[in-house]
C-alpha cells in the first residue's frame, strides 16, 4: 500500500506534469493536502484501532484507496486530481505507518519492537517496487493503465491480506491489550504530559531535520561542489541506508536498550550535518553523511513507536501514536518550506546548521523525556 498510494506520487509526477499540463506546483500541493489529511485523521483513526475495529479501519483504507486509485486513472481536471487526493489522504490515515503501528503494539505487546523492525524493513522497499514498476508500466501501456494496476494490487491482493491478519491480531489483542479510555477526551488527556511534549517535540525536530536536507539535498551537495553524478548517487542510497539501518537493528536489539538507541539514532542524524557541512572540503565525508542520515532516520522510524510505547504506555496508543505522528509528520512537511527560507536569508550553510541544531536538540528532548519516565 505505501508503494501504491503513497510512492505512486513521485513515481508519476513528472509523467502527469507532460501529459495532464498541469504545474509541479498544482500537482504536489494536492499531494501535500493528502499527507497533512492522513496525519490528521490518524489519532482518529488509532481511537477506532484501540477500540477494537482494526479490521474495518484497515481493510477499510485499503477499499478505499482501491476506489481511489481507480478514480485517478479517470481524472482530466486539477480539481478531480484534488479531491481524489484529498481522499487517498483519507485511506492512507487508515494504512500506512501509524495505523500499522498501533495494531502491532496493540497485538504483540512486548514484542512490538521486533514486529515493527520487520514490517519498516519490508516496507523500506516500497519505493524501489513503486518507481521502476510505474516507470515500465506508464511506459508500456500509459500512466492510467499503470493506476488501474496499482488499485488492483490494492483491492485484490493488500485489502484481502488486510482482514486476515488483522483478524488475528485481534484475536491476540484479546488476550492482553488494555481496555481504551471510555472517551476521547480521557485519552487525549495524554496531551497534558511533559513527556509527550518532550516526547513530540524531539520527533518533530527530527524529521524537520530531515525535510530540510532530503528535499534540498541535490541543491545542497551542488553548492559543497559535488559532482551532479556523484551528487545523484549519494541521494539515492540515502533510502537503501534507512533499510540497512532497520537490518542492523534487528541484528542487535537484544543487546541495545530503547532509550541508547533511540537518542542515538538522533544524534546519529545531527552527526550527519557535521559531515554534509564539511563535504565540500572533505568529499570523503559525504559517505559518511548519507550513511549516518540515512540509518538514523531509519531507525528512527522503527523507534518511534517503541519509544512512545515506553514512555506513555499502551493504554490507548492508538490514539497517542496517531499525535505522535502527527507531531512527525507537521516536522517534515515543514523542512521544505523552511530549507528554503533559511537559503534565501543566508545560503545552504545555515540551513545545514539549523538541521545540525534541530537534531541535536531532539536528543537532548529525547533524553529528558526518558529522565522524567
Amino acid at each position: 500500500m505505501w508503494a501504491a498510494m503513497y510512492y505512486s506520487f513521485p513515481a508519476l509526477l513528472s509523467t502527469w506534469e507532460r501529459d495532464l499540463g498541469w504545474s509541479k506546483a498544482e500537482l504536489s500541493f494536492a499531494f501535500t493536502c493528502a499527507v497533512l489529511v492522513s496525519a490528521s485523521l490518524a489519532p482518529a483513526a488509532g481511537r477506532l484501532i484501540d477500540r477494537g475495529l482494526a479490521r474495518a479501519v484497515f481493510t477499510g483504507g485499503a477499499v478505499l484507496g482501491a476506489v481511489l486509485l481507480a478514480l485517478l486513472s479517470m481524472v482530466t481536471e486539477p480539481w478531480q486530481f484534488f479531491c481524489v487526493w484529498i481522499g487517498l489522504g483519507v485511506a492512507m490515515s487508515g494504512t500506512l505507518y501509524e495505523a500499522c503501528f498501533a495494531v502491532l503494539v496493540r497485538s504483540t505487546g512486548d514484542r512490538a519492537r521486533r514486529a515493527i523492525t520487520i514490517v519498516t524493513v519490508i516496507a523500506g522497499f516500497a519505493g524501489t517496487v513503486a518507481f521502476p514498476s510505474a516507470h515500465l508500466l506508464a511506459g508500456a501501456f500509459g500512466w492510467r493503465s499503470a493506476v488501474l494496476v496499482f488499485a488492483a494490487v490494492v483491492g485484490a491482493v493488500a485489502a484481502p491480506l488486510v482482514w486476515s491478519a488483522c483478524r488475528h491480531a485481534e484475536v491476540q489483542a484479546t488476550m492482553h491489550a488494555p481496555e481504551p479510555s471510555a472517551s476521547a477526551g480521557q485519552a487525549l488527556a495524554v496531551a497534558r504530559s511533559p513527556i509527550f511534549w518532550l516526547l513530540g517535540s524531539a520527533v518533530f525536530l527530527a524529521a524537520l531535520d530531515h525535510g530540510m536536507l532530503i528535499s534540498h539535498v541535490l541543491p545542497i551537495l551542488d553548492d559543497r561542489g559535488i559532482d551532479a553524478g556523484l551528487a545523484v548517487l549519494a541521494a539515492s542510497f540515502i533510502g537503501p541506508m534507512q533499510v540497512a539501518g532497520r537490518l542492523a537493528l534487528m541484528a542487535t536489539d537484544r543487546f541495545a536498550s530503547i532509550a541508547a538507541v533511540s537518542a542515538g539514532c538522533f544524534a546519529m542524524m545531527a552527526m550527519a550535518g557535521i559531515c554534509l557541512l564539511h563535504a565540500g572540503t572533505v568529499p570523503a565525508l559525504l559517505i559518511g553523511f548519507v550513511v549516518l542520515q540515512g540509518a538514523g532516520i531509519g531507525i528512527a522510524g522503527v523507534m518511534r513507536p517503541v519509544v512512545t510505547a515506553e514512555l506513555l504506555g499502551r493504554k490507548n496508543f492508538g490514539v497517542i501514536s496517531g499525535l505522535v505522528g502527527l507531531m512527525h509528520m507537521s516536522g517534515y512537511a515543514l523542512g521544505p518550506s523552511v530549507a528554503a527560507m533559511v537559503w534565501a536569508g543566508g545560503g545552504y550553510d545555515r540551513v545545514i546548521v539549523l538541521a545540525i541544531g534541530a537534531a541535536f536538540v531532539a536528543t537532548a528532548a529525547l533524553l529528558a523525556a526518558w529522565s522524567r519516565r
